[in-house]
This record gives C-alpha cells, sequence and structure tokens, in this order.
C-alpha cells in the first residue's frame, strides 16, 4: 500500500516517469505472487513449516492429511493410524465434513485433529478478495464446530496458495496457517515407493508430512498411495525412536 501511495504521489510530481513507477508497481505484484505461490514461505505471517522447539526435544513428528473426508479412503486411513497408535492432523474441508458427518466424528473420537482447509476447496482460493477468505474460513470454522464439537486452531490454504490477504484474516479469525516440511505429491503420483521415500529420507523431530486421504492418486494395484504409503511411514517413524502427534498437541 506504501508503494502504491508513493508511486501515485510521484507521478504527479514526475509525470514522465510512469515506465519506472509501472515497472516499479508490476515487479511488486510478481514478488508479492511468488511468495504466495510458496507454500512454506513466511513472508506474509506466521507459518508452520516445522513443529516447535519443545515438540522437537520431545521427538515428535505430525502427519497431516488434507482434502477429506473421503467415504472411501479416510476409514481405511483410521484403522491403519489405530493399529500402529498413531495420531495425525486432518485439514477437512467444510461441504466435506457436513457432507460426511460420521467420518469426520470417527476421525475427532480416535484422537485425531480436524483443522479447517476452507468450506469449499476452491483452486482460486489464492485469488478471492479478504471478504471472500474471510467466509470460506468462517463457514469452514462452523461446519466443524457443528458437526464435531472441535473450533479448529489451524489452517491450510488449498493447495498451499495464499496472498498477502489472508494473514490479517487468520489473526481475526484466530487460527495459524501451517504448512509443511515434507511432501510426497501424493495427488499425483502413483509410485508409493517414490512417495515413501519423499517422506521418509532424512525424517526427524520436527518434521510435517503431508499426505492425502481426498484427491489421492492410485497405484498401478488402483490402490489410493496413502494406503500403501502410511503403513510403511509409521513403521519408520517408529524404528527412528519418534512419536506422531497432532498439531494441536505439538503446540502444548
Amino acid at each position: 500500500m506504501a508503494l502504491h501511495a508513493g508511486a501515485l504521489l510521484a507521478l504527479v510530481l514526475k509525470p514522465h516517469a510512469w515506465p519506472w513507477l509501472l515497472g516499479t508497481l508490476l515487479a511488486d505484484h510478481l514478488l508479492l505472487t511468488a511468495i504466495g505461490l510458496w507454500p512454506r514461505s513466511t513472508s506474509l505471517g506466521v507459518n508452520w513449516t516445522r513443529l516447535p522447539a519443545a515438540a522437537i526435544a520431545r521427538g515428535e513428528v505430525c502427519i497431516t492429511i488434507d482434502d477429506g473426508p473421503d467415504p472411501e479412503v479416510t476409514p481405511r486411513v483410521l484403522s491403519i493410524l489405530a493399529a500402529h497408535g498413531g495420531r495425525a492432523t486432518f485439514f477437512c474441508i467444510g461441504e466435506r465434513v457436513v457432507r460426511f458427518p460420521d467420518i469426520a466424528r470417527a476421525c475427532v473420537a480416535q484422537g485425531h485433529a480436524l483443522e479447517n482447509h476452507s468450506q469449499s476447496h476452491a483452486y482460486r482460493f489464492a485469488l478471492l478478495g479478504p471478504r471472500r477468505i474471510e467466509h470460506e474460513l468462517r463457514l469452514a470454522q462452523q461446519s466443524i464446530a457443528q458437526v464435531c464439537g472441535t473450533t479448529p486452531r489451524f489452517f491450510r490454504a488449498p493447495a498451499g496458495l495464499r496472498s498477502p490477504l489472508l494473514d490479517p484474516v487468520l489473526h481475526r479469525i484466530g487460527l495459524t496457517l501451517a504448512s509443511w516440511s515434507r511432501r510426497g505429491f501424493d495427488t499425483v503420483r502413483g509410485d508409493a515407493g517414490a512417495v515413501l521415500a519423499r517422506l521418509s529420507r532424512d525424517l526427524a523431530a520436527g518434521d510435517i508430512l503431508l499426505l492425502h486421504d481426498g484427491h489421492a492418486a492410485r497405484t498401478p494395484s488402483g490402490q489410493p498411495v496413502i494406503i500403501e504409503v502410511l503403513p510403511q511411514l509409521l513403521r519408520i517413524i517408529e524404528q527412528r525412536g519418534l512419536r506422531t502427534v497432532t498439531l494441536p498437541e505439538a503446540a502444548r
């Protein structure tokens, strides 16, 4: 805003300099866009890319699972987590929570966290204005609270993409942005071994791992990638002496 105001003043004082002023403004917008397209950037506000120091000292990691609940995949994910004593954080789409309330409630009942992934998961989310962003987030807060009786504390933007307008909205609602330290690209890669390798290579305390129950890619055998990856990932975490927790647990 200051740059725009300064450019306007400079244009009044030196109208012949308009090409340079326009170039400066365009460069500013390109920079902001690039930062917003980098999900792990902290330049636009607070963004959890790793767990806090206290959680690292406790040997904790966090598995986050996006885009659900999914009636085919999520119950199987819950069974795998239960078999291994694992905890996960589900970044849920508000509309899907309302559509599949029993699955959402099962996540909470089994000790997992349900967090805000917007109401509709619009892929143009990063292009929305502040009023529309706030509408999306508040609707998702309401959907999850009404169905599950819990209020999300964390938010993850659809596809991780955001604009400079997001952080003030998060502050008003009381949400913290969370991205990840490792992702397997399991919505586009059907190779479970490659996804597991990306997630587990140099895995250490403090890592936030990203998987998907919704929009999951399929392996050659037709399985959602997360179903093949998650049991092996949980075994690796245990072998390395680490412990899975939810994001709210890591924040304590």
